[in-house]
């Protein structure tokens, strides 16, 4: 009785409802828009850095160094390193050429990097199988090369493993074929066309010469910033403690705590939005249940001649008030979960190619806890106003 004599008095005010819900659904809407893309991020962000291993880390000369060539690392420093450093279970450089890759008549530019056994780990293949530490330790003549390259230099289709691939003036073996990677645009586990033990791309490739930087294996990831530190300081041994050598490192979980930092950030403004707006709604409901009650004063005098109790009073005027909220609440919980489910699906999944589990129960919640917290706050005092009248003030109104 109480809800149905709740929505008649909302639906003879409609602009009033309107005007008065508006914060509300703006202020829930925008707290469950972010927690849709919190998630929404939380999967983006492990699909982008996939392809970063957890006991992992680079090191590379800081580019904004006076001589960036003075902090150059070569393979030979690889190996000191590794001898210096105890937690270093491997050290691996990593360089990109773009060369011209040729099977049998057909060619296609490719991009060659050097990589290890330890790289394509994880990864499925295709056809065939990783490389293996023999390969590195013997420079082996052999390749991976990627779906997309493939596709390319074997447009007829079928098994490549074994046959020979010419890169440049030089030419390898097919060891295996990755399968197509997810459909994200950021996505680090596409990696290069070609990839070819480091040995073997320093001795065809580099000559000697410096690389662009390194990736460091660890045996215990707990250390890992211990021997990010002791790293740099071997670094700089090997190049006599120069003043001017700078190097900067960075790991899977400095750069996932660099882009959740931003979108905490991010979240915290969006939040303290919500927050003015169901302040400003709820201040907008007191005061329209308190012209409400204003309003119907001789009705309540009435109701309370005839034998209406306090209780009843209250409970009359408090569902409008949860009623109103309920309203506004259920709005912004619509409104907030398709902002996000369309932001999510239209940018991130594509960025990132991976699709999270939006958190459907818990933006329930938080609508429900909304709508209670703002009508126990702001839909009290007019109900108890209301039901503290007396009868006979109340019939004297006009």
């Amino acid at each position: 009785m109480y809800v149905g004599e709740a929505l008649r008095v909302l639906i003879e005010n409609k602009i009033r409802t309107l005007l008065t819900i508006t914060g509300l659904i703006i202020g829930v809407g925008a707290v469950i828009a972010i927690q849709v893309l919190g998630s929404g991020m939380s999967g983006a962000v492990e699909g982008v850095l996939g392809g970063f291993a957890d006991n992992s880390f680079f090191v590379q000369p800081n580019p904004s160094q006076g001589d960036f060539l003075k902090a150059a690392i070569h393979l030979r420093d690889l190996d000191q390193v590794r001898r210096q450093v105890p937690n270093i279970s491997d050290a691996v450089p990593l360089s990109i050429v773009r060369e011209m890759a040729r099977s049998g008549h057909t060619h296609a530019r490719s991009t060659v990097f050097s990589t290890s056994a330890h790289r394509y780990a994880k990864e499925p293949f295709q056809y065939g199988s990783n490389l293996t530490q023999s390969d590195v330790d013997t420079s082996a003549a052999v390749c991976l090369i990627s779906h997309a390259a493939y596709e390319k230099l074997f447009p007829s289709g079928g098994d490549p493993v074994g046959e020979s691939l010419h890169i440049g003036t030089h030419r390898y073996m097919i060891r295996g074929v990755l399968q197509p990677p997810r459909a994200g645009i950021l996505n680090p586990n596409q990696g290069g066309d070609v990839s070819l033990p480091y040995t073997t791309f320093d001795r065809d490739f580099l000559h000697g010469e410096p690389m662009l930087l390194a990736v460091f294996y660890v045996a215990d990831v707990s250390q890992i910033a211990d021997t990010e530190t002791a790293t740099v300081k071997a670094l700089r041994a090997i190049h006599r403690n120069a003043a001017d050598i700078q190097y900067i490192t960075f790991d899977r979980k400095q750069i996932a705590g660099f882009i959740t930092g931003f979108f905490d950030t991010l979240t915290l403004i969006v939040g303290l939005i919500g927050a003015v707006s169901l302040v400003v709604a709820g201040i907008g409901i007191m005061n329209i249940m308190l012209v409400s009650v204003t309003e119907r004063t001789r009705e309540i005098g009435v109701r309370k001649a005839i034998g209406a109790r306090r209780g009843q009073i209250l409970a009359q005027f408090f569902i409008e008030a949860l009623v109103l909220c309920g309203i506004g609440c259920g709005i912004g919980l619509a409104l907030g979960l398709a902002i996000g489910f369309a932001v999510n699906e239209l940018a991130l999944v594509k960025l990132s190619g991976t699709v999270s589990a939006i958190p459907w129960l818990q933006a329930t919640l938080v609508a429900v806890t909304f709508a209670t917290v703002v009508t126990l706050a702001f839909g009290t005092y007019p109900a108890l106003r209301a039901a503290r009248l007396d009868p006979i003030e109340a019939l004297r109104y006009e």
